[in-house]
């Protein structure tokens, strides 16, 4: 796979402006590489590596590895995918951080940074000391949503930051001027959302991307990234299933806002593993196997294939229904991404599973690469969804 990539895209990597951006998976490391020109995203290269190796176990098998061994796997993508920049920004598992909204009633504006910290200690299972905290105001009528100038150096920036009041800032002016038109000094009802990363967690990727020879400016939990790199200006409401190794996420968005997620621990190693018990053959040979046939084969095996999907649509349908109840808007449709969303098979299954339309992720749509390599990036496209989002937030940050 490599040297193929070498070959389409060693003419086209440069120095100067290039910027990656990183993935950590539990199974998979992915980069991608752009660079700006005329204000359009160049594609100069990417490349995924899996981790199982560097953890002693089967390629597919979901790891967590330490600091050091994250580093050398890095070193070696980088290498082998032709990276030729150290200007980064990384992702942090959304298992590895805890995202939800809180409501509060807010008194006085200036001292809502603190309001919130002292709030939040409700949320979080942790000492506050022990986590690095950010939030955001959710506004009551999102406009327009932008993330191009999303700021820097936090552990993660969501798209709705930029538009509609940053982390530690109040919310919009148009939201100001009707705080309550009765009492102008009455409690007010806000909406929070907050996002939390362990110190210990954190200062593993810090460590890792540093001895990966990476300079990287921020990292982000995947959820946001994924936003950015599929619905950057869209207002209506998706619904992302990021089908990983170890767990499957499930994300409704509604004009740009995280309205609702949540993580299963199934993920595509137990599809594998699945098929390892009923056909009695080792998880290395059921792992090709399941990536060379999919769901395209007959009898028991493909029953115990989509046993595991079965209960991860079934979660993915009551989900839907219960926004569509709590909010009174109904989601277009189902977005398959991460490298699950791979497998032969699965988008026809979800189709007939799932109440509304599915479709693939494909986060290179707005990036340029040559004409040839379309139909290949749209095959690897939702592999790489979260890489994209980070390199896209690197971009924004280098103009």
């Amino acid at each position: 796979m490599f040297d193929r990539l070498k070959a389409m895209f060693g003419s086209l990597t440069s120095k100067g402006d290039s910027v990656v951006g990183v993935d950590v998976g539990s199974a998979y490391l992915k980069v991608v590489q752009l660079r700006r020109k005329n204000g359009k995203a160049i594609l100069e290269t990417y490349g995924s590596l899996a981790l199982g190796p560097y953890a002693g176990v089967e390629i597919g098998r979901a790891t967590h590895l330490p600091a050091g061994k994250l580093a050398e796997a890095l070193r070696d993508l980088l290498r082998e995918a032709h990276v030729t920049t150290k200007k980064a920004g990384c992702s942090i598992p959304f298992a590895s951080s805890l995202v939800t909204t809180m409501d509060m009633r807010v008194l006085d504006p200036k001292q809502l940074a603190t309001s919130v910290s002292l709030e939040a200690r409700k949320y979080i299972p942790v000492p506050i000391s022990e986590v690095n905290l950010d939030w955001w105001i959710i506004p009551e009528e999102p406009g327009r949503i932008s993330v191009a100038e999303t700021p820097v150096g936090k552990p993660e920036q969501p798209p709705e930051a930029s538009a509609e009041g940053q982390g530690g800032s109040s919310a919009p002016t148009a939201q100001k001027e009707r705080v309550n038109d009765i009492d102008p000094n009455a409690p007010r009802e806000t909406k929070i959302l907050i996002a939390a990363i362990h110190n210990e967690e954190l200062a593993r990727f810090q460590g890792a991307m540093r001895d990966g020879g990476l300079e990287v400016s921020f990292f982000e939990i995947e959820l946001f990234s994924t936003i950015r790199s599929l619905f950057s200006q869209d207002l209506e409401p998706h619904a992302v299933l990021d089908l990983g190794a170890g767990e499957t996420k499930l994300y409704i968005i509604d004009r740009g806002i995280v309205r609702s997620s949540h993580i299963m621990s199934h993920g595509g190693q137990d599809i594998t593993l699945a098929l390892s018990r009923s056909l009695g053959i080792t998880v290395e040979e059921a792992e090709k196997r399941k990536r060379e046939e999919g769901l395209q084969g007959s009898g028991e095996e493909t029953v115990s294939e989509t046993a595991v999907l079965n209960v991860i649509f079934g979660e993915m349908n009551r989900v839907l229904g219960n926004f569509e109840r709590k909010f009174g808007r109904k989601v277009v449709d189902v977005v398959l991404s991460g490298g699950g969303a791979n497998l032969l098979g699965i988008e026809a299954l979800a189709q007939q599973s799932l109440s509304v339309a599915v479709r693939r992720a494909n986060p290179f749509t707005q990036v340029e690469a040559p004409a040839f390599l379309d139909e290949l990036l749209k095959g690897v496209g939702p592999e790489f969804t979260v890489a994209v989002g980070i390199a896209f937030r690197k971009l924004q940050e280098t103009t």
